[in-house]
Order: C-alpha cells, then sequence, then structure tokens
C-alpha cells in the first residue's frame, strides 16, 4: 500500500532551522507532483510548497517563500523541506501529500492531493 512517513519535525527557536523529509513507498514517485502542507490549532490546513515531477519547478506560499525550500530526490522516493528562518508563526503539524495531476492550478489545493502522510510537528518558540 502507499505509505508517505515525514520525519524531522520538532521544538526550535525564532530563527533556527529544520529540515524535514518524506519517505513514500508503494507509488510510482516519479508519477507525482509532491507538495508540503501545514495545518496549526484552529486553523484550516494550507498549502506550503510544491515540487514537479522532475524538481525543476517548485512554488511556493507567499509567507515562506525565501525561507523554505523544498526539493526532492526520485532515486530515493522522498521529498525535504527546508525551514529557514522560522518563525512562531511557523508552528503546525506539516504534511507530504501525493498528487498525480500536472495541471500546476491543482497544485495548491489540498483536495487534489491523493495520498498523505501522518504529519510531524514544528513547534518555534519566540
Amino acid at each position: 500500500q502507499v505509505q508517505l512517513v515525514e520525519s524531522g519535525g520538532g521544538l526550535v527557536q525564532a530563527g533556527g532551522s529544520l529540515r524535514l523529509s518524506c519517505q513514500t513507498s508503494g507509488l510510482t514517485f516519479t508519477n507525482y507532483t509532491m507538495g508540503w502542507f501545514r495545518q496549526a490549532p484552529g486553523k484550516e490546513r494550507e498549502f506550503v510548497a510544491v515540487v514537479s515531477r522532475t524538481g525543476a519547478i517548485t512554488y511556493y506560499e507567499g509567507s515562506v517563500k525565501g525561507r523554505f525550500t523544498i526539493t526532492r530526490d526520485n532515486a530515493k522516493n522522498t521529498v525535504a523541506l527546508l525551514l529557514n528562518s522560522l518563525k512562531p508563526e511557523d508552528t503546525a503539524v506539516y504534511y507530504c501529500a501525493a498528487n498525480p495531476s500536472l495541471d500546476g492550478s491543482t497544485w495548491v489545493s489540498s483536495w487534489q492531493y491523493d495520498y498523505w502522510g501522518q504529519g510531524t510537528q514544528v513547534t518555534v518558540s519566540s
């Protein structure tokens, strides 16, 4: 069966960095655009970043652009999210997800993603 397993979350001070990783299995990884979403307590799940099938195209939510970097390793079936210059408002559970569509207009919408990980908690203290 398809599995997405996130790791790398934790507690960090404001200004610090974390590297999240998502290991996938059970799917043809190169057939999927990979995204990261996050959900803070009491808020809806929101788009963070996406990387295309080849890794050539990336796109970020405005508040993380320039601070976060998404990459993928198609040889290892993994996708990573490097979080720099973290702020308390970045505190959330972070999820990786797989989207089979080539249509870029679907990439920021959580309901367009077929598979999800269980999430990893990121907590940024002020």
